[in-house]
C-alpha cells in the first residue's frame, strides 16, 4: 500500500471531515457492537467456569488492575491529550513534524510503560494487597491474585502501545482498525477458556494466559494500518521534544477528569475485596452489561468527536465563531440520551432476567443472580451520566483545557469515597447487599462529574442551546421510555420463569422482549414528533 502524506488532502477528505460524524460513529460502533457481543459471550463463559467463587474474584482483581489502566492510556487520558496534539502538529507542521512526534512518544510511553511493568511484576505481592486488602483474610486467595498479576499485567504495555497506534488512526480518519481490535481480546479469552483451562488444574491461569495473548495480538493487529499511512513509530526517549512535553503536559491532570468513573469503580473493587466472598464478581457482571451501551455508543461517539472538535477549535481561534464546536457537542449529547435513557430503563426492568439468560449456568447460582441484580440496577441509574461524561470530557481536552475537568473529577472522586460508607453500610446491615451500596456511590458521584462538565462547557460559551439540542429532546423522550418501560413491565415473565426454563426457551424469551422494547420505543419516538432528520449531523463537520 503507497504511503499517505499526513498533511496531503487526499488524507484529510479519507478522515472526519469527508466522511461526517454518523458515517464515523456508525463504524466505530458496528466495530464496537461486535466487541460487546463477543464479550457477552466471554463473560458468560466466565461465569460457568468459574461463577462467583473466590478464584474469580482473584482473577477479576488481576484483570481489572491493567484493564483499569488501559483505559486511562486507550479510552481516557492519553488520548485526550495526544490527539489534540497529533492534530495541531498535521495543521501546523509538515510530515516530519507528524513522525518526530510519533517516534518520541512511543518512545517515552513505551520506555515508561516497560518500567512500570516490570516493578509491578516484582512487587506483585503488595500490589495486590493495596487493590484487595481484603483479600489478606485469605492466603492462598491472595497468593493466587499476585501470580495472576505477574501474568496480566504485561497487558498494560502491550495495549496502552495499542491505543497510541489507535489514536494515530483515529486522527487520520482510520476509525475501522482500533474499533475492531477489542474483538481480539473477547476472541483469546473464550479460547483460553473453552481449550486452555480444561488442561490445567486451576483455570484461571488459563484466563490469565488469555489476557496476556490478547494483548500481543491487539498489538500487531494495528501495524499494518499504521504502515499504509507511514507512521510505524521507530521509538526514540526524548522528553525535551516540545510535543512530548505537552502531551505530558496535559495528560497528567487528565488522569483526574475523563477517567473519574474507572477510578471510581477501581475504588469499588477495593472496598468489595473486604465484603463477603463474590462480591467482585457481582460488581464485575453487573459492571459489564452497563458497559454494553457505554461502549457501543457513548465512547464510540467520543473517539469520533475528539479529532473532529480538535480541529474545530484551530479554526475558532482563526475566526472567533465556536458554532461548529458548540453544534458538535449538541449533536453528541443528543445522540448519548437518544439511547442512554432507554438503556437505562430496559436494565433496570430487566435485571434478573438477563443475568439469568446470560450467566445462571454452571458455578453460577441462583444466589449470584439476586446479588447482580441489586448492583447492575444501581449502576444503571448512573448509566446515562457514564455516557454523557464520555462527551462532555472532550469538549475541554480538545481546546487543551485541563485544569476543568481535573478539578471536578477530585470533585467527583472525593464525593464517591464520601457516599461509599454512607450506602454500603445501611445496605449491608439491612439487607444484605453492601456492594449495590458501591454501585450506587459511583452512579452519585458520576451524575455530578456529568452535571459540573456540563455547566463548565456553557460557562465557557463554547456549548451553546440550540432549537434541536438535548433540552429539546428530554421531555419527548421521558415519553418514550415511559411507555417502553409500560411495555415490558406488562409482558415481562417473573424471575421464577426464567428460572424454570432451558437455556433456548430464556434466549427466545429475551430476543422477543428485547425486540419488543425496540419496536415499542421506536413507535413512541414517532409519536412524540422525533425524525431522523432532527437528528442529523451539524453540516459543518462534513
Amino acid at each position: 500500500m503507497a504511503e499517505l502524506d499526513p498533511n496531503s488532502s487526499v488524507s484529510r477528505d479519507d478522515g472526519v471531515k469527508r466522511r461526517g460524524l454518523l458515517h464515523s460513529s456508525a463504524v466505530v460502533s458496528s466495530a464496537t457492537m461486535l466487541s460487546r457481543v463477543l464479550g457477552l459471550v466471554r463473560d458468560v463463559v466466565l461465569a460457568g467456569l468459574v461463577g462467583a467463587t473466590s478464584n474469580a474474584d482473584a482473577f477479576f482483581v488481576a484483570f481489572k488492575i491493567p484493564n483499569f489502566l488501559r483505559r486511562l492510556f486507550a479510552e481516557g487520558a492519553f488520548a485526550q491529550a495526544f490527539v489534540p496534539v497529533l492534530s495541531e502538529t498535521r495543521e501546523q507542521g509538515g510530515r516530519e513534524a507528524v513522525k518526530a512526534l510519533v517516534d518520541r512518544v512511543a518512545g517515552v510511553l513505551g520506555g515508561s510503560l516497560l518500567l512500570l511493568t516490570t516493578l509491578t511484576i516484582i512487587a506483585s505481592p503488595l500490589v495486590a494487597v493495596v487493590f484487595a486488602p481484603g483479600f489478606s483474610r485469605d492466603a492462598a486467595k491472595l497468593a493466587l491474585t499476585a501470580d495472576l498479576i505477574k501474568i496480566t499485567f504485561p497487558y498494560l504495555f502491550l495495549i496502552s502501545m495499542t491505543g497510541f497506534a489507535g489514536g494515530i488512526l483515529n486522527s487520520y480518519g482510520r476509525f475501522a482498525v482500533p474499533a475492531f481490535t477489542p474483538v481480539l481480546l473477547n476472541m483469546s479469552l473464550i479460547g483460553a477458556a473453552v481449550f486452555v483451562a480444561p488442561m490445567m488444574d486451576e483455570p484461571v491461569y488459563a484466563l490469565a494466559l488469555g489476557v496476556m495473548v490478547a494483548g500481543m495480538m491487539q498489538l500487531l493487529f494495528q501495524l499494518p494500518a499504521l504502515q499504509g499511512i507511514g507512521l510505524v513509530p521507530r521509538p526514540r526517549w526524548d522528553t525535551r521534544h516540545e510535543g512530548v512535553r505537552r502531551i505530558l503536559k496535559l495528560m497528567v491532570p487528565a488522569l483526574f477528569g475523563v477517567s473519574v468513573s474507572q477510578i471510581n469503580l477501581l475504588l469499588d473493587t477495593v472496598l468489595a475485596s473486604l465484603l463477603p466472598a463474590g462480591s467482585v464478581s457481582w460488581l464485575y457482571y453487573s459492571d459489564r452489561l452497563t458497559e454494553l451501551p457505554l461502549g457501543v455508543f457513548a465512547i464510540a461517539i467520543a473517539t469520533v468527536i475528539l479529532p473532529a472538535l480538535a480541529s474545530q477549535k484551530a479554526r475558532a481561534e482563526q475566526n472567533g465563531d465556536n458554532s461548529e464546536f458548540s453544534n458538535t457537542l449538541n449533536w453528541a449529547l443528543s445522540a448519548v440520551l437518544l439511547i442512554a435513557l432507554p438503556a437505562t430503563a430496559a436494565l433496570a426492568i430487566l435485571a434478573e432476567p438477563i443475568l439469568v439468560t446470560l450467566f445462571q449456568y454452571g458455578e453460577f447460582t441462583g444466589r449470584d443472580v439476586s446479588m447482580a441484580g441489586v448492583s447492575l440496577r444501581a449502576y444503571t441509574l448512573g448509566l446515562t451520566a457514564f455516557m454523557l461524561i464520555k462527551v462532555l470530557a472532550p469538549g475541554f481536552y480538545a481546546r487543551q483545557d485541563m485544569r476543568t475537568p481535573v478539578r471536578i473529577g477530585i470533585i467527583a472522586m472525593v464525593a464517591n469515597m464520601i457516599l461509599n460508607p454512607l450506602f454500603i453500610f445501611p445496605l449491608m446491615w439491612q439487607f444484605d447487599v453492601g456492594h449495590a451500596g458501591l454501585a450506587l456511590a459511583t452512579s452519585v458521584s458520576a451524575w455530578l462529574n456529568a452535571l459540573l462538565l456540563w455547566r463548565g462547557l456553557r460557562r465557557q460559551a463554547v456549548l451553546l442551546p440550540t432549537s434541536n439540542g438535548p433540552s429539546w429532546l428530554i421531555l419527548r423522550l421521558g415519553i418514550a421510555v415511559g411507555l417502553m418501560s409500560v411495555a415490558l413491565l406488562a409482558l415481562s415473565p417473573s424471575v421464577e420463569w426464567w428460572l424454570a426454563q432451558s437455556v433456548g426457551q430464556r434466549i427466545w424469551a429475551m430476543s422477543g422482549l428485547v425486540a419488543l422494547g425496540a419496536a415499542s420505543y421506536l413507535l413512541a419516538l414517532f409519536a412524540v414528533g422525533i425524525r431522523p432528520r432532527q437528528l442529523r449531523t451539524p453540516s459543518s463537520t462534513f
